[in-house]
């Protein structure tokens, strides 16, 4: 995030972020540190922007960058962002994408949606360990970076200089993780094994199973619906349960560790994640009968089994 940003802008830019969560609030955090003008656009949380909200935005206040995340962890939100980059370009503004949580579970179409700069991680749906934050930019990002007026704020993050270490110059800049890259690279080609699309529906499929069977237990989703994300899944605490005792007994009694809700929906979500290679059918079945012991022990009113036979008739295999 740290890196796309500080190459962008430049002291007094201004930089629009898109906010309904967790992390549109670290990038606007962020931009401020590096000096943008910062406005925002704010929605409420769980819910994705309209394009025109976008626009108005930029008709009212135009922008060097427009930030946006594409999977909102905080709330379990999956933004749309091909129309919204249409509206980024015709205001003549980049645009910035978080695609931390998406990038290997679902399609991040960085070409396909002019993307100008996009970052990830390592640790989520490409299942290696953390430590790598593989980014990308466009040609006009590029070319921006070309024509700054000053140095980039940050030494280490300045991709000018990291362009002639990893370009024919070699210039020396820092010692690589060598380990993580080595890393990565096993990681990409258990990517490939499987085949991205295959990854990308195996992700909703197991997405589907976990939703039918929280639903049948009365847990809904916060994300606006038709936009939740398959790799991480935010549902509200049902009524009168103890969100942090669930918890914690799920990691005690059973070594599930799923997360407590951040910012507003601290204390009031719980956040599942299925991603990569954790994102299969005995990980939703497992979650699914040891939550419905927790949900019991606490006094919920619920039928033993009723989430998995939601689960399992949600994959195909039908009961009774």
């Amino acid at each position: 995030m740290e890196t796309c940003v500080v190459n962008l802008i430049e002291p007094g830019d201004p930089m629009l972020v898109c906010i309904n969560g967790v992390f549109g609030q670290r990038m606007a955090d962020v931009a401020q540190r590096a000096g943008a003008d910062v406005f925002t656009v704010d929605e409420k949380w769980g819910r994705v922007f309209a394009p025109e909200q976008i626009a108005a935005a930029l008709k009212s206040q135009p922008a060097q960058v427009v930030g946006i995340v594409h999977a909102e962890t905080s709330t379990g939100a999956g933004q749309p962002l091909e129309e919204i980059s249409n509206v980024v370009h015709d205001h003549g503004a980049l645009l910035l994408v978080d695609a931390v949580t998406s990038l290997g579970g679902m399609n991040v179409d960085v070409d396909g949606w002019h993307i100008d700069a996009c970052y990830s991680g390592t640790q989520k749906c490409l299942s290696c360990p953390p430590g790598l934050a593989p980014v990308t930019f466009s040609e006009a990002a590029l070319e921006a970076m070309d024509n700054r007026r000053s140095k980039v704020q940050s030494w280490y993050l300045d991709l000018s200089m990291i362009l002639q270490y990893w370009g024919t110059e070699r210039l020396y800049h820092h010692t690589a993780p060598i380990n993580m890259n080595y890393a990565l690279l096993e990681a990409l080609k258990m990517v490939q094994e499987e085949g991205l699309e295959n990854r990308w529906a195996r992700h909703q499929a197991h997405h589907r199973m976990l939703k039918a069977g929280l639903s049948a237990l009365g847990i809904e989703y916060v994300a606006q619906a038709g936009y939740e994300l398959p790799m991480l899944n935010a549902v509200g605490v049902p009524s009168g349960v103890d969100d942090a005792q669930v918890r914690k007994q799920l990691l005690e009694e059973f070594h599930i560790e799923i997360g407590g809700g951040l910012g507003a929906f601290k204390g009031k979500a719980w956040r599942v994640g299925l991603m990569g290679t954790s994102s299969n059918e005995s990980n939703v079945l497992l979650f699914l009968s040891a939550l419905e012991k927790c949900l019991a022990d606490q006094g919920y009113a619920l039928k033993k089994g009723e989430s998995i036979e939601a689960a399992n008739r949600a994959a195909g295999r039908g009961f009774g």
